[in-house]
């Protein structure tokens, strides 16, 4: 009996040391895993990738909501700026008597007016001019010489505000430059042609780019600069792209099919899609970020699609106009789109759909930048804010 109870302790006293090394083991994995998801220190406005604290994740937009405007904006006019994408020059419009009241010449073929990641500088971007305009918000008016930068059909920002990402649409590549000077630091070539609009992820970890002239959508990894896949939409032509307030589908406006793709962002991979109105090409999501505009530019029309139902809720039929890039008034009331093929900008109202006021522009008006918007930060394009 004492043999065999000496046995029946040695066992027990195993038995505790292993439990008590497998106890301190899982301790020290949950110690180490609760450590790694700890929130660290809250960014500065030098910029950070994804939502900010205290900014609902379910909703990206939770920031551009109707004249929540940044203190970097302070001071700036309240104006249109409209490039005339087969001349050298930009009109600027006042939107609240609806005329021209500035003309000036930027480079040749300005295609975009684009606000800078801080939003204390707005550049039109010349792509035939190899150039971009510097334009001061407080002003209105040009701030400084041309900054000599190959091909910039568009341009955005990261969301870390980091880098400079210029569109360079003959070149086929994304080129990602310092967001002040204007430097390169890196040259992303895709194998698609037509590259032009994009946008990003909930957490700026991606991007995905549309190639109207391949049918093919890109997603490229920020973080290595790499080509994270390609997405083929057969007789497809992708124009612009916009994420949803989740931040995980993305819609992408298609001019052939005449409607938007809904695409999942984490697989790449198409997930529905909605037939809007010929020529659809430009994407604006609401102020309440309920709904998102889309400007069927040959169907002369508005299209609103309601992001919680994934469904198109209204079109407003707008006769003798060619709808394209734009942007949604601070107010939330007015939509503004230039008419590319009309030689006119539009004021729309977002209750009715009917058109406020029609302003001549000369030479094929495009992507049009209403200044300032409300937000934290601008992601680039026509006044894309977060």
């Amino acid at each position: 009996m004492r043999r065999g109870s000496g046995c029946v302790a040695v066992v027990l006293a195993l038995l505790l040391l292993a439990s008590c090394s497998a106890s301190t083991e899982s301790s020290a994995l949950k110690s180490t895993t609760t450590s790694t998801v700890q929130p660290g220190p809250a960014p500065t406005t030098s910029g950070t990738s994804g939502p900010h604290p205290g900014e609902n994740p379910l909703n990206i937009y939770s920031h551009i909501g109707v004249n929540n405007f940044s203190a970097a904006t302070r001071g700036a006019r309240t104006l249109v700026y409209v490039p005339e994408s087969m001349s050298s020059y930009v009109d600027v419009i006042d939107p609240t008597t609806y005329r021209v009241i500035d003309r000036y010449q930027t480079g040749e073929r300005p295609q975009h007016v684009v606000p800078a990641w801080d939003m204390r500088t707005l550049y039109a971007t010349n792509n035939l001019g190899n150039s971009l305009t510097p334009i001061d918000p407080r002003t209105g008016k040009i701030a400084g010489p041309n900054i000599p930068v190959e091909d910039p059909y568009n341009m955005y920002f990261t969301p870390d505000g980091r880098s400079a990402i210029v569109v360079a649409e003959r070149q086929q590549r994304l080129d990602f430059r310092d967001p002040h000077t204007f430097a390169l630091r890196q040259s992303v070539k895709v194998d698609c042609l037509g590259i032009d609009h994009l946008d990003f992820s909930a957490d700026g970890a991606y991007l995905i780019a549309s190639c109207e002239f391949a049918g093919r959508l890109v997603k490229i990894d920020l973080p290595s600069g790499r080509i994270a896949g390609y997405l083929d939409m057969a007789g497809s032509s992708p124009q612009d792209v916009k994420v949803e307030p989740a931040g995980k589908v993305f819609y992408v406006a298609d001019l052939l099919l005449g409607g938007v793709h809904m695409i999942d962002g984490a697989s790449l991979r198409e997930i529905g899609f909605l037939a809007t109105g010929r020529d659809a090409h430009g994407l604006y999501p609401s102020r309440d970020a309920r709904h998102l505009y889309v400007s069927n530019r040959r169907g002369a029309s508005v299209s609103v699609i309601d992001f919680a139902t994934r469904t198109v809720t209204a079109t407003w039929q707008l006769p003798g106009t060619s709808p394209d890039m734009g942007g949604v008034s601070a107010d939330g009331k007015v939509l503004w789109l230039s008419g590319r093929f009309n030689d006119a900008v539009y004021a729309i109202s977002t209750i009715d759909g009917h058109v406020i006021s029609v302003v001549h522009v000369p030479h094929r008006p495009h992507g049009l930048c209403l200044w300032p918007q409300p937000g934290r930060y601008s992601l680039g394009h026509t006044g894309v804010t977060r």
